[in-house]
Order: structure tokens, then C-alpha cells, then sequence
């Protein structure tokens, strides 16, 4: 069996790379998916494809449409989604994607920091698994995948 894993979460550093690369060398059967992870491209994406904008607000206005569009496509693909919030950014997107995927009925890891446990406390109750590293929600896959 293999899983379509959605990472969610900010795209400032390479989280992801670190769990695709952790994920190859166990020999987990998982395919990741997620968003656009060139931040210049995600933020240009909407001009790129439908020309200038009149302003900075449009010109985010018609980015979010096309990345909307890729995080729907391929959180509806998913099989389970792991969300990542960090110590760092501000996790909008994170809570927005974590909140789609709990409404759509998608399985949710929840990775989060013990500094978050208080701001998080409600959508660590929905999730079904509520980690605080990367490394653990790869752990708890790796589980699921066993015999």
C-alpha cells in the first residue's frame, strides 16, 4: 500500500526535503505532496498565468486562486495530511489547510511545538495524531504502514 501525504505548512525552510529524504531511506511508500514550495513562484504564479495586475493586492488575489487550486487537487488526492506549525511564522495557511483537511475527512497529524499547545488546543482535539516533531508524525506512518 502506498499513502499520498499532504505536508501543510510554511514553505521558509526545508521541513519537507528533511522528511522526503527520511521517508526514502526507510523505504516508506509514501508520495508527498503540497504547496508551491518556490516562495517567488507561489506569490508570481497568478501573473504568470493570467498577466499583470493592478496592484499588490490583486497580484495576491490571483496567486491564492492558483493556490488554492493546487492545495485542493492535492489535498483531495491525499490520504492523510500532516500539518506542520512552527515556532517561527505565522501559520494562516497551516490552520486553513488543517481545517480543510478536518472537514473533508482527511486523517490529520498535527505537528506542533509545546509553545503551541495552548493556541492550538482545539484543532489538536480533531486531529488524530498530535506530534511535535516531524520525525514522530513519520514515525506514526510508518505504523500504519506496518504488517
Amino acid at each position: 500500500m502506498e499513502l499520498i501525504v499532504y505536508l501543510a505548512g510554511q514553505i521558509h525552510d526545508d521541513w519537507r526535503d528533511q522528511l522526503r529524504q527520511k521517508a526514502e531511506e526507510r523505504g516508506l511508500p509514501l508520495t508527498f505532496k503540497g504547496p508551491q514550495e518556490n516562495h517567488d513562484r507561489s506569490d508570481a504564479i497568478g501573473e504568470t498565468i493570467k498577466g499583470a495586475q493592478p496592484s499588490k493586492e490583486y497580484r495576491d488575489h490571483v496567486a491564492s486562486e492558483m493556490n488554492n487550486l493546487r492545495t485542493r487537487i492535492w489535498m483531495e488526492k491525499a490520504d492523510v495530511v500532516i500539518a506542520l506549525f512552527g515556532e517561527k511564522y505565522r501559520q494562516w495557511n497551516t490552520a486553513m489547510d488543517a481545517a480543510v483537511a478536518l472537514q473533508s475527512g482527511k486523517p490529520l497529524i498535527l505537528v506542533r511545538p509545546p509553545e503551541l499547545i495552548h493556541p492550538l488546543k482545539e484543532l489538536a482535539q480533531r486531529a488524530q495524531v498530535v506530534v511535535e516533531t516531524p520525525d514522530q508524525a513519520l514515525d506514526a506512518l510508518a505504523y500504519v504502514l506496518e504488517s
